[in-house]
């Protein structure tokens, strides 16, 4: 696991400064690098948030810092946060093909070429993740693509398993067949299985999605719901958030009813400013980090079927690389400078372009949010 670097110095030369990429939330603080909270009534709290409030000013060390210190909330001067991570999830894209062509995507308006990982970057790829030794929770075989359109998509969950990573796969079902159900139940399972399922109105299915799928994906979803095909199952009920998109998440969670599937109800997102459809960012003075399902810089990794990491899923056009796999190690390219100049910018720490993806997205936290 990445730590922050720190050349040793005298202790009382030593000053003090908060954590630059901290989460300031209401009544609380999130500290992404190590996946820690600090909440209202915490003494460290109460220190922490006195202190930014003043200014943030770097400060001696002294022992009633000890303990922001220690959980990394606090940091010494000669600290490198830029350059810190903490690995929770790792988007491995082996293929850019999908089967349908869905409202809520970007594919509907910009298919992509169809490539194909080669199976032998993907394994070094996977060793390389391995190797890094993160608390990895989830290794999803998606971006943009439907996994089971892959005909090695077993292959790749063998892959990851028999490197101890914990494979996790959102799939529109059309490609979760009987016998591919019953294989990965074989092999213990999916960490993650998620069905994204809008409706069961065929023909809206099939105008949505530019697919009359519905009657397969159905008797696959019949087939699977009650086997351990995934350690957590769930269903999504992808919508716009208006009484259809109640109604669909009603009619869903009724047909699968006392199985192995949640039924979860979200809204549609804009894509960063990418489609005219669904939740849309509000304004961004300035970017002060990222809360999409944590912090993208610090605990994602996007990878996509070229071998090339990318900053976020939202950025359909790859228009942030971060580091080539083909050339550069991955324990290499989260350290490099492309990772950390990214990292800088989502958080504010340097200017970021008037275009940068991150102020069109909905997950960047403002300036001056919470605890202020």
């Amino acid at each position: 696991m990445s730590t922050l670097t720190v050349i040793e110095a005298p202790a009382a030369a030593r000053l003090v400064r908060p954590n630059p990429y901290l989460h300031w939330g209401d009544g609380e603080v999130y500290n992404p690098h190590t996946d820690q909270r600090l909440e209202q009534g915490d003494p460290d709290f109460v220190t922490l948030i006195t202190w930014w409030r003043s200014g943030s000013e770097a400060r001696p060390r002294t022992p009633s810092l000890e303990g922001l210190l220690e959980s990394g909330f606090a940091l010494t001067q000669d600290a490198e946060p830029d350059k810190a991570y903490r690995l929770k999830y790792v988007s491995l894209e082996a293929h850019t093909v999908c089967n349908q062509s869905c409202y809520f995507c970007p594919v509907s308006v910009a298919p992509r070429d169809d490539h194909f990982m080669p199976m032998d970057l993907y394994e070094n790829i996977v060793e390389q993740v391995a190797a890094l030794g993160e608390p990895i929770e989830a290794v999803f075989m998606i971006s943009y693509n439907e996994p089971t359109a892959d005909p090695r998509f077993l292959e790749q969950v063998e892959c990851l398993k028999a490197a101890g990573l914990p494979p996790a796969t959102l799939t529109n079902g059309s490609g979760l067949t009987p016998a591919r159900a019953d294989a990965l139940a074989a092999r213990g399972g999916l960490r993650f299985l998620s069905i994204n399922l809008s409706t069961i109105d065929r023909e809206r299915y099939a105008k949505e999605r530019g697919k009359d799928h519905l009657p397969l994906v159905l008797r696959n979803l019949d087939y699977a719901k009650d086997k351990p095909v995934g350690e957590e199952m769930t269903i999504v009920v992808l919508g716009t958030g208006d009484e259809v998109h109640d109604r669909d998440f009603e009619q869903i969670s009724e047909r699968f009813e006392g199985t192995r599937f949640g039924i979860e109800r979200h809204v549609v997102n804009d894509r960063a400013g990418y489609l005219p459809v669904g939740l849309k960012a509000s304004e961004q003075p300035k970017l002060r980090g990222c809360d999409y399902m944590g912090s993208r810089p610090i605990q994602h990794v996007h990878i996509n079927p070229h071998g090339e990491c990318i900053l976020c899923c939202q950025d359909y056009d790859e228009a942030i690389k971060l580091g080539d796999l083909k050339t550069t190690p991955l324990a290499e390219v989260l350290i490099g400078p492309e990772f950390v100049r990214a990292r800088r910018m989502v958080y504010g720490l340097e200017e970021a372009p008037a275009d940068y993806i991150c102020r069109n997205c909905r997950f960047a936290l403002k300036e001056g949010g919470g605890c202020s």
